[in-house]
C-alpha cells in the first residue's frame, strides 16, 4: 500500500508522535496550519470517515480530548478546531482528524515556531 500514514505508523517514514497505543497514532502535521496542529490517525486503514466503527472514531474523539488539554495547558491556544475531511477534500485517503489550536477566538493565526520548536513543547 502506497499510503504516507500506513508508511508512518508502519515505521517506514519517520514523523514527530505524540502519542501511541493500540489503536491510534497522534502526530504532527508536516503542514501545519498552525502552532500545534495534529493529526489523530487510526492504525488501521480506512479510506474514509464513513468505514469508521464506533469503537475507532468514539476513541479518536477520546484522544482529541486528551491532547486538546495538552494543547491549551502548553501552547496556551484559547480554542481549538477538531477538523475530518470527506470526498475531494480529503487528500490523504486515509482518515485522519486534524486538531487546530486557535489562538485568537475566531481566528486561526500561522505558525510561529517550526514543528520541532513544537513538538518539543507538547513532548514534555
Amino acid at each position: 500500500m502506497d499510503c504516507i500514514f500506513c508508511k508512518i505508523k508502519n515505521k517506514e517514514l519517520a514523523s514527530k508522535v505524540l502519542f501511541e497505543d493500540e489503536l491510534v497514532m497522534v502526530i504532527m502535521d508536516v503542514n501545519p496550519s498552525v502552532d500545534g496542529h495534529m493529526l489523530i490517525i487510526p492504525k488501521k486503514h480506512y479510506t474514509d470517515y464513513i468505514e469508521l466503527d464506533d469503537e475507532i472514531i468514539a476513541h479518536m474523539y477520546k484522544i482529541a480530548k486528551m491532547m486538546g488539554n495538552k494543547i491549551t495547558d502548553k501552547l496556551k491556544a484559547n480554542s481549538i478546531t477538531l477538523l475530518m475531511n470527506y470526498g475531494d477534500d480529503q487528500i490523504v485517503k486515509h482518515v485522519h482528524l486534524h486538531l487546530l489550536p486557535n489562538y485568537i477566538s475566531g481566528y486561526k493565526i500561522g505558525p510561529k515556531r517550526t514543528i520541532d520548536e513544537n513538538y518539543e513543547i507538547l513532548s514534555n
